[in-house]
């Protein structure tokens, strides 16, 4: 049976026992109810719609400076794309775009540029903030202080701290808080405690890296303090850390964890009042939280929590025009082509990583073993022509190339973790790849990077205290091998590659 409902009296009235003359007489009343609330509506111009949620966060993390379109991403501009597209996005209309770190060291666009080239494309995105990452340290701390300067947009994290300290640094935020959609959101960052080792250990030397509940249980009431009515918590950290920290969150009234660094996609409702979001990578996929908030109680009603891919989308013009300007600027630095392979070089396969540790041996001839870290290769080598740019994708890290002197021994027990090798395998015994065994009391030369050198988790370090600096960034002998190769269509550098596993 109908009803006719005002808001004025709250009436469930059967339109029978009215009876015609006031069921008209009613009607009246409601339309012109109705024509009133419409008018105050269209003037209430300070307060946009969204549906039904008052705030819609678009998360990404682990960017790594893949703002342009290639093979293995669709970029910054098809994203943008694709939320002005797919997900209403309006600049200013209760979106907050958020991101979890680690936004600039991969391909050369960014690489080659320490970040500036992603930093401008993220502020033209407008975003709202980003944590710090540990890559957010790989141009040193003066690196960071020019992207910082740089942004529009603030770097936060609340566990950093000078070292034996409880001071944060100077240059960076804590939490900020933004009025977004007449709500004061609080968001604080958390940068992974793993920065200690996983960035440049000099780098982060003068700064300890506190636990996470311990900063937020620090810093959370001072926001809460400051006029928050909504915390978030964005965080370079693994979706396992995100579990373990969420009752500390639930504790202090934060309503959505942002992760990172594992590169992982999350959109889960820990409970009814903490959402749990990560937008993978690379800018190919994202996370969405929609939030829909009672502003008389001033309390979440509502959450949830989705993933979108960064597919099927047209590219944002403005964006797109961005990254142009430094494509064509990345081709002026890095363009020139030093080689051709017929299939793509996989970046975790035996074929690139004897590439890499024997062109350091076929540059830098007197030694006689390479040894460095597979996660220093970041990406795949793409079929067709190799310029110089897609090894410094490949080999994106600001590190230099050590060479220590090691006896076969203390080889053998500098070996471990996802480290790989030139001029020697493991297979069947440590012997050399011409066959002949690695002699445990004879002194070898052996090249390894500045970062796995300064490591506490090596040992590289205890047994020679004055290693040689050949000044050689990582990439420059793959480069410089690749290059001498003279490989073209008719014989392309796959003729030169070893399939073979060393370990």
């Amino acid at each position: 049976m109908p009803y006719i409902r005002t808001n004025e009296n709250e009436l469930n009235i059967p339109i029978r026992e009215l009876g015609v003359p006031m069921y008209y007489q009613r009607l009246q009343m409601v339309l012109a109810a109705l024509f009133v609330a419409f008018l105050l509506i269209a003037c209430e111009k300070d307060k946009p719609e969204l549906g039904d949620a008052d705030i819609s966060i678009l998360y990404t993390n682990d960017e790594h400076g893949w703002i342009e379109e290639t093979d293995f991403a669709n970029g910054a501009a098809k994203l943008m794309g694709k939320w002005k597209d797919a997900e209403a996005y309006t600049e200013g209309d209760g979106f907050l775009i958020l991101s979890g770190g680690d936004n600039w060291t991969g391909p050369a666009i960014s690489t080659w540029f320490k970040g500036e080239s992603t930093t401008e494309v993220m502020n033209a995105m407008n975003y709202s903030a980003s944590t710090i990452g540990n890559h957010e340290f790989d141009f040193t701390v003066t690196g960071l202080k020019d992207r910082i300067d740089q942004a529009t947009f603030p770097y936060l994290s609340a566990n950093i701290r000078l070292t034996g300290t409880d001071s944060i640094p100077e240059f960076i935020q804590p939490y900020i808080i933004l009025d977004v959609n007449d709500i004061q959101v609080g968001i604080v960052g958390l940068t992974t405690t793993s920065a200690s080792y996983s960035a440049f250990p000099a780098f982060v030397e003068d700064f300890d890296f506190i636990a996470y509940d311990e900063a937020l249980e620090s810093i959370v009431p001072k926001i809460w303090d400051g006029g928050a009515e909504l915390i978030l918590c964005i965080a370079h950290i693994c979706y396992r850390e995100m579990v373990d920290l969420a009752p500390t969150a639930q504790a202090l009234g934060i309503s959505m964890i942002g992760g990172g660094h594992c590169n992982e996609l999350i959109s889960e409702m820990y409970s009814d009042d903490l959402a749990l979001i990560e937008g993978g990578w690379q800018m190919a996929n994202y996370a969405r939280l929609d939030i829909s908030f009672n502003r008389d109680d001033v309390s979440v009603t509502q959450m949830s929590a989705t993933n979108g891919a960064n597919q099927n989308s047209v590219a944002d013009p403005e964006i797109a025009s961005i990254v142009s300007l430094w494509h064509s600027a990345t081709e002026q630095a890095l363009g020139e082509i030093i080689g051709y392979t017929s299939a793509e070089i996989p970046r975790n396969s035996n074929q690139m990583h004897n590439l890499v540790t024997d062109s350091w041996l076929a540059i830098y001839t007197e030694a006689d073993i390479a040894i460095t870290n597979s996660g220093g290769i970041r990406q795949a080598i793409a079929a067709g022509d190799i310029s110089k740019g897609d090894i410094v994708g490949v080999l994106p890290f600001d590190n230099r190339i050590f060479e220590i002197q090691l006896t076969g021994s203390e080889v053998v027990n500098c070996l471990g973790g996802d480290l790989i090798m030139g001029g020697m395998t493991s297979v069947g015994g440590y012997r050399h790849l011409d066959g002949t065994p690695l002699k445990m009391d004879s002194i070898y030369s052996v090249l390894t990077t500045d970062y796995l050198y300064i490591q506490d988790a090596t040992n590289f370090h205890l047994y020679d205290s004055d290693p040689y600096d050949t000044g050689m960034n990582y990439h420059q002998p793959t480069v410089d091998y690749i290059a001498s190769l003279n490989t073209g269509a008719s014989n392309p550098l796959n003729n030169y590659l070893d399939d073979e596993p060393r370990r």
